[in-house]
């Protein structure tokens, strides 16, 4: 139900929902087989960014209705919804949406750090139209990544906008041909692979802590990520390639 291959020389890894009989929708044995695949991803030094995508038309429909009818939810114990979105890898994750992104499909690309869309994307969280709601996140990640007003339309229509809207708006990184999104997602990846892994991963942190720090606390609040970069082994590295003119030789520490 989950798919893994190493791209990238082996360090990265693409990951497919592969429940297209489903739209892959989740049930709670998909968001653990997920859990259990992020649980590697963060684990192995040798990985430096995953890619997720769906199979076949649609990146995911979200919760599978027909398990949820029995108590089936898409969630595991520890990293919550669909296995990632509680607790998403604290290494990049970059979705790669082909096809529709609504409920819980968009709040997966929410969980994820940056977002690949093609041209005939929908994307939406139309919870509120079914008389259900939204708690995959969608109703606080969405108004922190696009205009707040644009995010309550959202929530409260359940109607859903072109990924060129979301491109527009800042949330889609990449909008990309029909059949083109996981390329263009590896081609996102191969620029994170190109940079310093501890600096990277440093970073994807301290953005992601951004909205819970004042100003005031935040240059301090940094440094419990920064200061690792800055005594690594990567960071002297990184000086002397660029002093040196040569591409740099990471290390990961």
């Amino acid at each position: 139900m989950i798919l893994t291959e190493r791209r990238l020389d082996g360090q990265a890894l693409l990951i497919t929902i592969n429940r297209e009989h489903r739209r892959n929708a989740f049930d709670g044995a998909t968001a653990r087989a997920l859990e259990a695949v992020i649980d590697e991803y963060d684990a192995d030094d040798s990985l430096r960014v995953a890619v997720i995508t769906g199979a076949g038309p649609t990146f995911s429909a979200g919760q599978d209705l027909k398990a949820a009818a029995v108590g089936d939810m898409g969630a595991s114990e520890r990293r919550g919804g669909f296995g990632v979105m509680g607790q998403p890898p604290a290494k990049p994750l970059i979705a790669a949406v082909e096809g529709d992104a609504l409920a819980g499909g968009m709040e997966l690309c929410l969980a994820c750090d940056l977002v690949v869309a093609t041209e005939a994307t929908r994307m939406g969280i139309p919870e509120a139209a079914k008389a259900l709601v939204a708690i995959g996140g969608g109703l606080f990640r969405l108004p922190r990544k696009i205009p707040f007003n644009v995010a309550m339309e959202l929530a409260l229509t359940g109607k859903p906008l072109p990924a060129s809207e979301f491109h527009r708006m800042g949330l889609v990184n990449r909008l990309v041909p029909v059949g083109q999104a996981v390329e263009a997602a590896l081609e996102l990846a191969a620029d994170i692979v190109a940079a310093g892994p501890v600096a990277v991963r440093a970073s994807k942190a301290i953005v992601r802590h951004s909205f819970e720090w004042a100003d005031e606390d935040a240059w301090h609040k940094q440094m419990e990520f920064a200061q690792a970069v800055l005594d690594s082994e990567d960071k002297n590295e990184g000086i002397s390639a660029f002093i040196e003119k040569r591409a740099p030789q990471w290390k990961g520490r």
